[in-house]
């Protein structure tokens, strides 16, 4: 597996850890990186997209909600949102990432974790999201 595949796997259990446990980035940080042995370029990638998307955590929602057609970003399930975070960090904060890029990896990471019918809902709500951004 890529560094930056990894790396976003490792961000994205983060965040979920954040949403489900109801706990802040230091501890939920803290709870992941305990007793793993993972490459350095790995961990510091991974806490800059963590870092990225909570900064930007409340116009990432806005922006979800308002794409989302007839779902609420309440709704969604917590690794459903997790991952959709991540990714629209990505696609509006860190231009020198090909979208196509984004949108392929969390699909993948919705098909490896979530529902049979996650990587489709993933996909809708990203390119809906890309278009708007390219707009």
């Amino acid at each position: 597996m890529g560094l930056r595949r990894e790396s976003r796997k490792c961000a994205m259990h983060v965040l979920y850890t954040m949403d489900i446990c109801k706990t802040d980035k230091s501890e939920s940080e803290k709870y992941f990186w305990t007793n793993r042995q993972i490459n350095n370029r790995v961990v510091a990638f991974s806490k800059e997209l963590v870092d990225g998307t909570v900064s930007n955590l409340e116009e990432i929602n806005k922006l979800l909600a308002e794409t989302a057609d007839n779902w609420e970003v309440t709704r969604m399930t917590s690794v459903d949102r997790a991952i959709l975070r991540l990714a629209v960090y990505e696609l509006m904060y860190t231009p020198q990432t090909p979208s196509k890029v984004v949108i392929n990896e969390a699909i993948e990471l919705a098909k490896e974790y979530s529902t049979e019918h996650s990587g489709r809902f993933v996909n809708g709500i990203l390119d809906k999201i890309n278009k708007l951004k390219s707009g």
